[in-house]
């Protein structure tokens, strides 16, 4: 097994299964995978009857495109898992439930190839430990995955950032309008004070002129 190289991919994948171990939630696996990077293939099967006892196997299959039969590529049945197809030896990476209760069966495929794109198919063989009785069930989930050389930006990713750059041009207009407005409030201020001080000075120099005509005239 290969040692985790893309923390950051794998959290964010791993944010959508997290759910199974809180309140089981089936969500889809993601569909787009990047050459040469990692992915994480999702499969969930909550068990309906949280209650009752079960014992569970994975095994997952891959169809190429074009091709009519599915290949056994791996299996899990706790604590052992095993790579069954050479085109994926060493790849392969169980990144799902950690007990034999499985209900999240993801696996983890390192160094992505072109080569992996096509038809994903996961097998939940589930055995429910009843009182009477053991009720057996198996869920499937295909996932169809797509290989491509740069991954594709989602479009609330491209509309937040466009959102982002607006609002900093949003907020540097307004920082120059609140500098303009405060330069003409503090040069109005200043003009005011010029101003009075100009009429005190002109009412003390008439001041001091009625008292030295006031002289001349004794």
């Amino acid at each position: 097994m290969f040692v985790m190289k893309d923390m950051g991919l794998i959290r964010n994948q791993q944010a959508l299964l997290s759910q199974c171990h809180s309140g089981c939630s089936e969500v889809d696996s993601l569909t787009e995978a990047v050459a040469g990077e990692g992915f994480l293939l999702g499969c969930i099967s909550c068990k309906r009857r949280e209650e009752v006892s079960a014992r569970a196997t994975v095994d997952w299959h891959f169809k190429p495109p074009g091709e009519e039969e599915f290949r056994h590529i791996f299996h899990y049945d706790y604590p052992s898992a095993n790579i069954l197809h050479e085109d994926f030896s060493n790849r392969l990476e169980w990144h799902g439930t950690l007990n034999s209760d499985i209900q999240t069966g993801a696996i983890y495929i390192h160094n992505v190839t072109f080569n992996d794109t096509g038809t994903y198919l996961c097998e939940i063989h589930r055995t429910l430990f009843l009182s009477q009785y053991d009720e057996h069930v198996s869920v499937e989930k295909e996932v169809e995955l797509s290989v491509v050389a740069v991954a594709n930006r989602e479009l609330t990713a491209v509309i937040a950032e466009i959102m982002m750059y607006v609002l900093i041009v949003v907020l540097q207009l307004w920082l120059i309008v609140i500098l303009v407005y405060c330069y003409k409030k503090i040069s109005a201020e200043h003009e005011a004070r010029e101003a009075r001080k100009a009429l005190k000075a002109q009412a003390e120099l008439l001041e001091s002129k009625d008292n030295c005509d006031g002289v001349q005239l004794e």
